[in-house]
């Protein structure tokens, strides 16, 4: 993780080419033609040679007393005879609130407006209903969110994008980061960044870098610092871009760093007062860090199992072995029941650490995943420390959670787990949560952290999580204060925003604003704060230096407008959007209103906003995207750059590996991550028919399914199949394992083994290992070699219809050779596919498209299926485009090519 506040934009101007099939065809004039819709989507766009000419880029900063304005700004040419779409992307900080965009197209101007996101909602529906193109445009990462945009340009026209959004810089690690993600992907004529700094506490160093600076570059970054004020710029020529001398490919391509911090003294802090609002900034310097006892409150249910395990537990060694010896520590792990480690918490002296961290290497996963019972019982280990007096008083108490799924639902419901912790806890415990992976109840967790006074971060599976999992522990790792209250001269103040915090961290800075009811109070604005500190409390007062706006700031050029005011409506906003999924129903909705009040009134782009941007097309008809800022749950579900496709079919895919799988009626999904997207089609055909779903000859292993149908078929209805077997095998270690709704038989070496699904067990053999999960799962590795997962669907008995039945999971699909192929097997390896602009089809509620396929044009249909491996009750949905006619078009030859003579037959 990186040190610091982030700050990122992103740069990308880009046109569509005559490269590939486009969306929409358009004439020289721009106009559509007047073809069918279908027809239009079929052909390609005309385009000549010209291109489009990024003529300028320029990324303007200014930052005061840590709130940060920024002005990016770009002009575009369309140098061709004919029209081309010009496409404006950028990436900021996901705490950052765009503030005002428009562009600027033959001399006139198109200006977003920001409404309550209910109304701008219903607006793009009414234009969809109404026949004009919309779309949304949603988009995160993550650090960063996405705003793009794309216009139709004339031949010979330009057009300039200008984007703002503001944000209050928050300091990590002792320092403020600001990052500038700059890729314009080809060489510009004018390339500008400028950052300009003001500090009235004064600047204690500022460094500038970035990772696309070459030797020749570096002269170029230009930085002067003084007491209070700092100017870094970097402005190549079109020379100095280029890759060399004879390219025309550009060294821009990266991120521009500037990190800096101011001084500090041991005293009440800097307050600054401007046209009646003021803000407190708060860190006094060279404070002892106050010890704490922390609980390790960890996940090791199944769904943990492979690389979120070993990085945890790697993670989890690390940070053990950077406790402090006056640190006191426990780790609770849980799946279906918890397991203490010790049954007190442990002083972190060498011998400890070292029990535990080996401790830590043995935890294996299994069962459910029952949170409740090991949170509850972390806050009795804490509590009853506190009451044997082993440990200093004074000490600051904590629980980090880890879990990558939902906790269980019974006995108790989510609302009823969150009451009861908050109960136990009674405000004395800080709760940090880590969701881990896109599968944890990210707002269950944000919730119950905020109830407890704690925060929640997400940790992405990827290769680096054990580095994200390090940098949050780093983050919360060293406690200065304890209970830091500030108080204000009474009656002096109003509209204040938090002033009482649990904790303040090494490197970090408490923040507070507010409106003076008198002006006048500025000469007499007396501040106290109280806290706790190391072996005794901690007590500051003072009197404040707070004067006149020309006093304090002098170098408007500096200055952006009434700064300190739209700080303060920025740290409100954000203060009750964490406020307002907590407390009862009536403080919920007021906290809810006043935030959207404040995000209207300020023109902020919030979770409870959107920026409507209403584009030229034509004479007669305007073309609508809507800029939302997605919250992190919403970020678990929705799509982050499916670009036109309504918001209710997007998705998240998972980044770090496809999955292939085969559930229900029988529905076949294709996940396909490097594309951020899914294709699915389903296979109808008789009961009882045998299908090859994986061959691969190299590797010598088969997989085969056998469908079954309902116990009875209402007459004139259709035929529903499902898989209700399997048979997979390994010919080179002589594996053969067969896979039903009632037992699980395998053969390995000679060995047989027979399974029930009534149990949960693990079966470990000389090639294959076998774990099952009662009545949910089989997990089924083969050594050194690919993994399956097969969810079992438990159907009610005495049901008249329908009965059990199998779905079948691929996990390790890069493993096959390129020679794989199957139902399944065929796609592992990737799929070459265009998808053309959604139109309306025979479903209102699903969109369909022109799919570009192996050579074919395939009509399909945007629609839902369930992934079954977290939920088996209920799935997690997955949109994805259905190919119809049993995969007619997607598939190598027909679905009756697939037909195999037997379980474990090739032919």
């Amino acid at each position: 993780m990186s040190a610091g506040w982030i700050f990122c934009v992103f740069v990308c101007v880009c046109y569509i080419s005559g490269s590939f099939e486009t969306l929409v065809t358009t004439k020289g004039d721009g106009k559509l033609d007047s073809e069918t819709s279908t027809a239009r989507l079929l052909k390609k766009r005309s385009v000549s040679s010209g291109k489009i000419e990024v003529q300028s880029v320029k990324v303007d900063c200014k930052v005061t007393s840590r709130f940060a304005h920024t002005v990016m700004t770009t002009k575009a040419l369309n140098k061709a005879n004919v029209s081309q779409e010009v496409s404006f992307d950028v990436e900021l900080p996901k705490k950052s609130f765009i503030t005002n965009f428009s562009m600027e197209i033959d001399g006139k101007t198109y200006t977003g407006e920001v409404k309550e996101k209910e109304k701008a909602n219903k607006q793009y529906q009414k234009a969809v209903s109404s026949g004009q193109t919309a779309g949304l445009v949603k988009a995160s990462g993550r650090k960063m969110e996405k705003f793009s945009v794309s216009v139709n340009v004339a031949a010979d026209s330009s057009v300039i994008f200008i984007l703002t959004h503001e944000e209050l810089l928050q300091r990590q690690f002792g320092k403020y980061e600001l990052m500038i993600r700059v890729k314009p992907k080809q060489l510009v004529q004018h390339f500008e960044i400028v950052v300009d700094i003001y500090e009235p506490q004064g600047i204690a160093f500022v460094d500038a870098y970035g990772t696309f600076i070459t030797n020749e570059l570096l002269p170029l970054v230009e930085k002067t610092v003084s007491d209070k004020k700092a100017h870094v710029s970097f402005s190549p020529t079109l020379d100095q871009q280029r890759k060399c001398s004879e390219c025309d490919g550009t060294l821009i391509d990266g991120d521009f760093f500037i990190k800096y911090d101011v001084n500090r003294a041991h005293d009440i802090g800097d307050i600054q007062v401007v046209n009646g609002h003021f803000v407190h900034f708060f860190a006094p310097a060279s404070l002892p860090r106050v010890p704490k006892m922390v609980v390790f409150v960890i996940d090791n249910s199944y769904s943990m199992v492979g690389n979120k395990m070993s990085q945890t537990k790697e993670a989890l060694v690390t940070i053990l072995g950077e406790l402090p010896e006056d640190d006191y520590f426990a780790i609770i792990v849980f799946s279906t029941n918890f397991v203490v480690w010790r049954p007190n918490l442990s002083k972190a002296t060498k011998e400890n650490v070292h029990a535990a961290q080996e401790y830590v290497k043995t935890i294996e996963v299994i069962g459910g995943t029952e949170l409740h019972d090991a949170v509850i019982h972390g806050v009795e280990m804490l509590y009853e420390e506190q009451r044997n007096g082993t440990s200093p008083e004074n000490m600051v108490l904590m629980i980090i959670l880890l879990t990558d799924g939902e906790p269980n639902r019974w006995p108790r419901s989510l609302p009823e787990i969150q009451e009861s912790i908050r109960n136990a806890i009674n405000g004395n415990i800080t709760l940090f949560s880590l969701a881990f992976g896109n599968d944890a109840d990210y707002g269950f967790l944000d919730t119950l952290s905020k109830q407890n006074n704690g925060l929640v971060r997400r940790i992405y599976e990827d290769s680096d999580a054990p580095l994200q999992l390090q940098g949050f522990y780093e983050e919360v790792s060293s406690p200065l204060l304890a209970e830091v209250k500030i108080h204000y001269p009474e009656n002096t103040v109003n509209s204040l925003t938090r002033s009482h915090f649990k904790q303040l961290f090494n490197g970090s800075e408490i923040t507070v604003a507010g409106r003076l009811n008198d002006l006048n109070d500025i000469n007499n604005f007396a501040i106290e704060v109280s806290a706790q500190g190391f072996e005794n409390n901690f007590e500051l007062k003072g009197q404040t230096n707070a004067q006149k706006w020309e006093t304090i700031f002098p170098d408007e050029e500096y200055i952006f407008g009434d700064f300190i005011e739209r700080l303060w409506a920025y740290l409100t906003i954000q203060e009750l959007l964490d406020k307002k999924d907590i407390g009862t129903p009536e403080e919920k909705g007021n906290t809810t209103a006043a935030a959207l009040s404040l995000s209207l009134k300020y023109n902020f782009v919030t979770p409870l906003t959107s920026m409507v941007v209403t584009k030229p097309e034509d004479e007669t008809k305007n073309n609508m995207f809507i800029a939302d800022k997605l919250t992190e749950e919403e970020r678990r579900t929705l799509d982050r750059n499916i670009g036109l496709i309504p918001a209710s079919y997007s998705h998240s895919y998972r980044s770090y590996a496809p999955t292939y799988y085969v559930d229900g009626d029988p529905h076949f999904i294709i996940e396909l991550p490097e594309k951020n997207d899914a294709l699915c089609f389903n296979i109808d055909d008789e009961p009882g028919t045998i299908f090859n779903l994986v061959r691969d000859p190299l590797t010598g292993i088969l997989v085969n399914g056998q469908t079954i149908g309902d116990k009875k078929v209402i007459p004139g209805e259709k035929v529903n199949t499902y898989f209700g077997r399997f048979g997979i095998v390994h010919e080179k270690f002589g594996i053969r394992l067969t896979v039903s709704t009632k037992e699980i038989s395998v053969s390995d070496e000679g060995k047989q083994a027979k399974l029930f699904w009534t149990d949960t067990a693990t079966v470990k053999g000389p090639n294959m290992d076998l774990q099952v999960i009662k009545d949910r799962s089989l997990t089924v590795t083969l050594r050194n070699s690919v993994k399956f997962l097969i969810i079992l669907h438990k159907v009610w008995q005495k049901h008249p219809y329908h009965q059990d039945y199998l779905g079948f999971y691929t996990l390790d699909s890069h493993l096959f050779s390129s020679n794989v192929h199957g139902l399944l097997g065929q796609f592992y390896h990737g799929l070459e596919f265009e998808v053309s602009e959604p139109f309306p089809g025979t479903d209102p509620k699903k969109p369909d498209a022109i799919m570009f396929v192996k050579g074919r044009e395939l009509v399909v249909t945007r629609g839902w299926q369930r992934d079954f491996r977290q939920d088996v009750k209920n799935g997690e949905q997955v949109p994805c485009w259905f190919v119809h006619n049993n995969g007619t078009g997607l598939l190598d030859g027909g679905h009756t090519d697939y037909i195999v003579s037997g379980l474990f037959k090739t032919i």
